[in-house]
């Protein structure tokens, strides 16, 4: 993720592209509409590289996977927790 940068003095903390004030979020906007990478280089932001929107693509599965693997560990915390409480209001001691 050399390509990508989170400074909180640039776009307030939000992840951009090195050496720009591009914000990762832009790219992936414009790619959501359905522009190619050429487009977006020839008709947004030429000062870009392939490379550049690639790193964007990269950044943002990245942090959806954590994001999942955060909220996955959250509910296996949860759920066992509400085991150990069912456990507890049904143990009867011999």
């Amino acid at each position: 993720m050399d390509r990508i940068s989170v400074n909180p003095q640039i776009h307030f903390g939000k992840p951009c592209i090195v050496g720009t004030r591009i914000t990762v979020q832009s790219v992936l906007e414009l790619l959501n509409e359905g522009l190619s990478f050429g487009e977006i280089i020839r008709d947004y932001y030429p000062d870009l590289e392939i490379d550049d929107i690639r790193a964007c693509l990269s950044y943002a599965i990245a942090h959806l996977l954590t994001a999942f693997c955060v909220m996955f560990h959250i509910r296996a915390q949860h759920s066992i927790h509400q085991r150990l409480i069912t456990f507890s209001l049904t143990f009867k001691p011999i």
